[in-house]
């Protein structure tokens, strides 16, 4: 049996047995007349039958009819099913889930702080991991099913089939050269491009291409140029310089004519992916081929594989790599948490924010259901656990009612003595 009906019937037979004891007490008194001492007793008895009467009716008048009579205003649990169930929910809204509360309540819990400190120890850590580990190896499972991997591929075929991909890429390199941000690649590139000059390999392999153009282009003349390596190898090393000092210019200027047709260039190109026709329908049959070509389909299926079938395997391991890597995600994150203030301030009024900005429609939705809950319980079912939850209770208020009604009755039967 619940702990709570055995606490409610034990107290309420100890309420029943004072009143029924007091009914006794109070027919005794009276068989004896009055006489001496009884006339005391019967004034305790009386008034404390009375006041355990009374305070019966009014537990009783809270849940049910007392002995079944619809008195009015009574069973006002049941009858004020809706107003309570109400004014619960407005209470639990306007008292506990008030914006302004629940935001000085998270100021002074500093959940980033929390979270920080969880996230640092270790154990924490670990178990982070093992459970990203478990849904992960889940996932894996669910992937491998047939039936999901047909509808991924269908789905991902349809999305790219149905991808404007040329209007994607010139939305793209539009976005790139907002600002004159295409400007930057085209300095990254050309300072690959110096770098790539300045080194030895490429040195050498323009010796190499001088020394094959001369033979090719000029085979006599190659007979009578004399340390053919060393012409070549000076030769390669000047072409390199002056490539150099090319693109050395380009990069000072930023107004130079090489950046003005790398810009016309672009420019041009995303007029053309978004209007040439022709551009587009190659771009679009590129597209489908790849899609569609079987071989591209299977290497991409079979890196799949071999990436799950990794995964699966290193996530059996006792000491898993992955598992490892994750952890240490985690405790990275906590101590970065932790020692970064600023980070933690943003979070921490990132989730002020959320909260003020989602808080009424929260504690509205949480108002609306439970109200509607308790609304929707099953009368019996309502009273019954309102009754467990208070009844053992309001059993003292029968005792105490019990007991005070005596000694009132004889304080009362004193100063009637008195006044008589």
């Amino acid at each position: 049996m619940d702990s709570r009906k055995q606490l409610l019937n034990r107290n309420k037979t100890i309420a029943t047995g004072l009143m029924i004891g007091a009914a006794i007490l109070f027919v005794v008194a009276r068989s004896r007349h009055g006489h001496g001492a009884w006339e005391w007793v019967g004034a305790f008895a009386e008034a404390a039958m009375i006041g355990a009467l009374a305070d019966w009716f009014a537990v009783v008048a809270l849940f049910r009819h007392p002995l079944g009579v619809p008195i009015p205003h009574t069973a006002i649990i049941r009858s004020k099913k809706e107003a309570i169930a109400g004014n619960l929910a407005d209470f639990i809204r306007d008292k506990f889930l008030a914006s302004d509360t629940l935001i000085a309540k998270l100021r002074d819990y500093d959940p980033a702080g929390h979270l920080a400190a969880w996230l640092m120890s270790r154990e924490n850590a670990d178990g982070l991991a093992n459970g990203l580990s478990r849904l992960l190896a889940e996932s894996l499972d669910f992937i491998d099913d047939e039936r999901v991997q047909r509808l991924l591929r269908a789905a991902l075929s349809s999305r790219v089939e149905n991808l404007d991909l040329s209007s994607a890429a010139g939305a793209i390199l539009a976005t790139l050269r907002k600002d004159n941000r295409h400007q930057i690649v085209l300095d990254d590139l050309l300072n690959r491009f110096a770098a790539w000059l300045a080194s030895a390999e490429a040195q050498a392999r323009l010796a190499g291409a001088i020394d094959e153009m001369v033979t090719k282009e000029y085979p006599l003349l190659s007979h009578f140029i004399p340390n053919r390596d060393q012409f070549a190898r000076g030769v390669g090393e000047k072409v390199s310089r002056r490539l150099n000092a090319f693109v050395q210019d380009v990069n000072a200027d930023p107004l130079h004519e090489v950046r003005y047709r790398f810009d016309s260039a672009v420019t041009g190109f995303i007029a053309r992916l978004q209007s040439d026709p022709l551009l587009r329908a190659r771009i679009e049959a590129l597209k489908l081929e790849v899609v569609h070509n079987e071989f591209i389909v299977a290497y991409v299926k079979s890196i799949g594989s071999d990436l799950k079938s990794w995964l699966s395997d290193d996530l059996q391991q006792p000491r898993s790599r992955v598992r490892d890597k994750i952890s240490a995600a985690v405790a990275g994150l906590g101590t970065t948490l932790a020692h970064n203030g600023g980070l933690k301030d943003s979070l921490n009024e990132h989730l002020a924010a959320l909260v003020e900005h989602y808080g009424d429609t929260l504690r509205t939705t949480i108002a609306g259901h439970i109200s509607g809950t308790v609304q929707a319980w099953d009368n019996d079912e309502y009273i019954s656990e309102i009754e467990l939850s208070i009844g053992s209770d309001l059993q003292f208020i029968r005792m105490n009612g019990t007991l005070v009604g005596g000694v009132i009755g004889l304080l009362l039967h004193a100063v009637s003595l008195l006044l008589g």
